[in-house]
């Protein structure tokens, strides 16, 4: 006679996710990962910092979110002093992966994880669970040959600590980070491109505003962008909605213009809505809000953040490819915005959604005994 078996489901896989810091993309694109592993019936384990944690807490208020120290990197006001500031703060940046790695080491032996999922942070590996660093950057641009080399290297210490590497973005040539994702050479461990990830959904809504803002980024640029847009807006004639970026904020901004309206911060089915109810979207060229636009099929005009060198590098590219247009935060002003657009709009690919999702499918059934 056959024993019969009491329990026959597999259990649950147990996974801590952790965005860096730097901005809120690396936060947002970790949303449709987090609901693809719910999906899979997983524990879903959050560490964050600042804004992202906060941005988390509000699309997951379901999940734990462990508060973790950020890399908080900040930027200059002048374009030029920043590859300085920013190497200033590299031994800073150099302690709090120390400190995130001693971090992870505690707090796993009250936590039995069995993946961990590090959207850029470089210091949550571990030698004895499966652990995937996700970047959209295996080559970081400076636009010099000894810094980029140098920066690689750095990188590539890192990355090659991990099980795997997921890179956001397409495999072949229709892809939207360029030499950005696919440099000459790639990290050691092996590399998977899962397609753009966003948080989106496309519908069919009616246009509701004619401008739509979206402002992000590390400060003070973040600022500056919002305070050039607020006074532009201040004499403009038609609808627009501006979205701060904030979502730990409760301080509103307001000016005299009724056309318009100003919001901290929108949850990504109300971000979706807003972005889609827009007749044109202006934004920064970080990558996740890149990978939004187009899963929704919208185009934009691009703004990259000065001195940032990876978004004057995608606006660039993007512009290149006919996907975006872009122009800089000196040259901007709404009235030159529009004689932009009048040669017309740009189209983009339409790009597989499912590949990430075969992805995570197949290595949570690996981690199932």
């Amino acid at each position: 006679m056959n024993e019969e078996k009491i329990n026959t489901l597999p259990r649950k896989v147990n996974v801590l996710i952790a965005p860096l810091d730097w901005g809120l993309g690396h936060a947002t694109r970790c949303i449709p990962l987090i609901n693809e592993l719910l999906t899979n019936e997983c524990n879903i384990y959050i560490a964050a910092s600042g804004a992202s944690a906060m941005l988390l807490k509000k699309e997951f208020p379901q999940l734990p979110v462990t508060l973790i120290k950020g890399y908080n990197i900040h930027y200059t006001r002048n374009k030029f002093w920043l590859p300085f500031y920013l190497l200033w703060q590299f031994p800073k940046l150099c302690l709090r992966v120390v400190q995130e790695h001693k971090w992870l080491k505690k707090w796993l032996k009250s936590h039995p994880i069995d993946l961990i999922i590090s959207d850029n942070r470089l210091g949550l590996f571990h030698p004895v669970t499966t652990s995937i660093y996700i970047t959209h950057q295996l080559k970081i641009k400076t636009y010099n040959t000894f810094t980029e080399f140098f920066a690689q290297k750095i990188h590539y210490h890192f990355i090659n600590k991990y099980n795997h590497c997921w890179v956001p973005d397409a495999a072949n040539n229709d892809n939207l980070a360029g030499e950005l994702s696919h440099p000459k050479k790639t990290p050691a461990i092996p590399v998977t491109y899962m397609g753009p990830l966003s948080r989106l959904v496309k519908k069919e809504l009616e246009i509701k505003y004619d401008l739509l803002f979206l402002i992000s980024g590390p400060e003070p640029q973040r600022t500056i962008f919002e305070n050039i847009i607020l006074k532009d807006l201040e004499n403009y004639a038609g609808t627009a909605i501006v979205l701060r970026g904030l979502p730990g904020t409760t301080e509103n901004r307001t000016i005299a213009n009724s056309k318009v309206t100003i919001i901290n911060h929108l949850t990504a089915a109300a971000l979706g809505d807003a972005i889609q109810q827009s007749g044109l979207v202006i934004s920064r060229s970080g990558y996740t809000t890149i990978m939004d636009l187009v899963k929704i099929n919208k185009t934009a005009v691009l703004i990259p953040t000065p001195g940032q060198t990876e978004q004057e590098y995608l606006a660039k590219y993007l512009m290149g490819k006919k996907y975006f247009f872009s122009i800089q935060q000196a040259d901007f002003s709404i009235e030159k915005v529009m004689e932009k657009i009048k040669t017309g709009f740009f189209a983009m690919p339409v790009f597989p959604e499912m590949e990430y999702k075969k992805i995570i499918q197949q290595l949570i059934s690996s981690l199932i005994p």
